[in-house]
């Protein structure tokens, strides 16, 4: 059904093609082919720009705010086969002179092996992720993107990149029976910071957020990427993530971290990841989600002082 059209309501998405300024810019980066479990990911940026105009751009506050009229935002389209070396390097340099002219760079995803060349490109010095999982396996998979940031540096790449210090990496909502003993070890052992998903829920969101930011975003001249791995929700508002189990985090709670990760200067780039839409409920709520965490990136970026 198409949907409705009034002038005095704004919808989101349809934005402008990138042409070289912009606040904020969305590229899609479709990775797929070294996922753990089979997937469809590589459907998903389209599907997330389908689905934002099913929403509005305005805040509600004292005075409510419209995201358009605040921001500069623009589409840069997609890294064509963004997987493998060269692909990973097509992805950094494009992300790289992305984030040269616009304050924020949200990468659509693809698995989450997009977080490893989207945080090289942004020239990222700390990382925070939303997750379930630590990503700190061996190898090259949505499962080692963590792992590589700390110890690899892409040989295919033509830009200078360095490696991420664990130390300045803070993984949020890691969650019981969805990781290894080994992997746990690992990420204590490079002095990771973790906080478990029942941490967030007896913490509070502000408290676990200012925590991050502060650890994630030390040292000279801090770049902070987010990676929003949608699987680190419950099962029943994330049925298109293949990895997501019951419990997991409420969308208002993913929402509400992205909202406040993004409202500090220092985070510069984000990805959202591990979206299957060809694995989404029929009612597309996983796809909806992650239209909205766009909104919320947004949101925080408008917000900032």
């Amino acid at each position: 059904m198409p949907l409705s059209h009034d002038p005095l309501w704004p919808r989101a998405g349809a934005w402008p093609a990138f042409l070289g300024a912009a606040d904020a810019v969305l590229l899609g980066v479709p990775t797929w082919r070294t996922s753990l479990s089979p997937t469809g990911a590589h459907a998903t940026p389209a599907a997330i720009r389908e689905a934002l105009p099913r929403y509005g751009t305005t805040l509600m506050g004292a005075p409510a705010l419209d995201l358009n009229e605040r921001l500069r935002i623009a589409d840069a389209g997609d890294v064509t086969d963004p997987d493998g070396a060269t692909g990973e390097a097509r992805v950094i340099a494009r992300v790289h002179e992305l984030a040269e002219a616009t304050g924020l760079v949200i990468a659509l995803g693809g698995d989450n092996s997009l977080t490893y060349p989207v945080a090289l490109g942004a020239r990222a010095t700390g990382l925070i992720t939303f997750d379930a999982h630590f990503d700190l396996r061996d190898g090259v998979s949505n499962g080692t993107p963590v792992r590589r940031l700390v110890e690899d540096v892409p040989a295919a790449s033509t830009l200078s990149t360095s490696r991420i210090d664990p130390t300045r990496i803070v993984q949020i909502g890691i969650a019981d029976f969805a990781n290894s003993a080994a992997y746990a070890q690992r990420a204590a052992d490079w002095g990771i910071r973790v906080i478990t998903l029942d941490d967030v829920r007896r913490r509070g969101i502000d408290d676990v957020v200012a925590e991050s930011l502060e650890i994630a975003g030390a040292g000279a001249d801090p770049r902070i990427h987010l990676d929003i791995d949608v699987d680190v929700c419950d099962r029943s508002v994330a049925p298109g993530c293949p990895a997501s189990v019951p419990g997991g985090l409420q969308a208002w709670e993913l929402r509400a971290l992205t909202r406040a990760v993004a409202t500090d200067a220092r985070v510069v780039s984000a990805d959202l990841a591990e979206v299957d839409a060809t694995a989404d409920a029929d009612d597309a709520r996983t796809i909806r989600l992650a239209a909205l965490c766009v909104l919320e990136l947004l949101a925080g970026l408008a917000l900032r002082h």
